[in-house]
């Protein structure tokens, strides 16, 4: 019983060092003052000013189709790689995995100055192009390594017997080895996507003038103090994370449930 009740507390401070500051900027997205450290009363004025700062909406979308049109991208190209890998011999097959996770492991600040150095080199203007293609060049491993362990999971004697049976290789591949990877595609798209919204230093040197992820209007309005408008932006992403968990929890859990009464 002791044990028990020691475990909880620590779970619960655990819990509580990790999300207590996001609920002080919750808290604060709804304070009148400009104050973060003073409680002045209770407002929604931040989040109408939110929507009036054309500066933040530009940076939104820029941060919003970036992610989107990257991670996409990103997904369909490391899936193909991921079956690539996964086919090949032991030797090659070890030399690409370790090759693979060397962008993950390699300090932002090198990538993104790597990328700056290349697109100044083969002549590219920097901008909303040269940051897409930054996302999505870092956002491949990640894809990679997400749908990887599916690959290891899969049954080929199933693809066999598609095939046996008269199926396309792209038919099979469509409806045997698709659906049974689905979930590290799909972990691995919203891994890139949150790696590409949360993204500043490769963003910071691979962009040009005009064009501005959230990351870098925050950090430029950090030199002055951070605005309540950018607290009001946050607090609803964080609520939007939230709400596409819960949906995505009630979907796998909704599956899970169909799958053990077929069985």
């Amino acid at each position: 019983m002791v044990k028990t009740a020691i475990k909880r507390i620590y779970t619960f401070l655990i819990f509580l060092f990790l999300y207590a500051p996001i609920i002080v900027l919750i808290i604060f997205s709804f304070n009148s003052s400009k104050s973060r450290a003073h409680w002045t009363g209770f407002t929604f004025k931040w989040y109408a000013e939110m929507f009036r700062d054309q500066q933040i909406m530009t940076s939104l979308y820029y941060t919003i189709t970036i992610a989107l049109t990257a991670s996409l991208i990103a997904t369909i190209i490391g899936t193909v790689a991921a079956i690539g890998i996964h086919n090949m011999k032991k030797l090659p097959k070890a030399i690409m995995t370790n090759l693979t996770y060397l962008p993950v492991l390699n300090p932002d600040i090198v990538t993104g100055i790597s990328l700056m150095i290349l697109f100044i080199l083969v002549k590219l203007p920097r901008g909303f192009f040269s940051m897409l293609l930054a996302h999505i060049t870092f956002n491949l491993p990640y894809v990679i390594l997400s749908v990887m362990p599916k690959l290891k999971q899969l049954d080929n004697q199933v693809y066999d017997a598609a095939l046996d049976l008269g199926a396309t290789p792209g038919y099979a591949f469509m409806k045997v080895i698709l659906p049974q990877i689905s979930p590290g595609i799909f972990t691995g798209f919203l891994l890139a996507m949150t790696m590409s919204i949360d993204d500043f230093v490769i963003s910071f040197f691979t962009t040009g003038p005009g064009v501005s992820n959230l990351a870098i209007t925050i950090y430029s309005m950090a030199r002055k103090g951070v605005s309540p408008k950018i607290n009001a932006l946050l607090s609803l992403m964080f609520a939007g994370v939230i709400l596409m968990l819960l949906v995505i929890n009630n979907r796998m859990s909704r599956d899970n449930g169909r799958k053990e009464n077929v069985v």
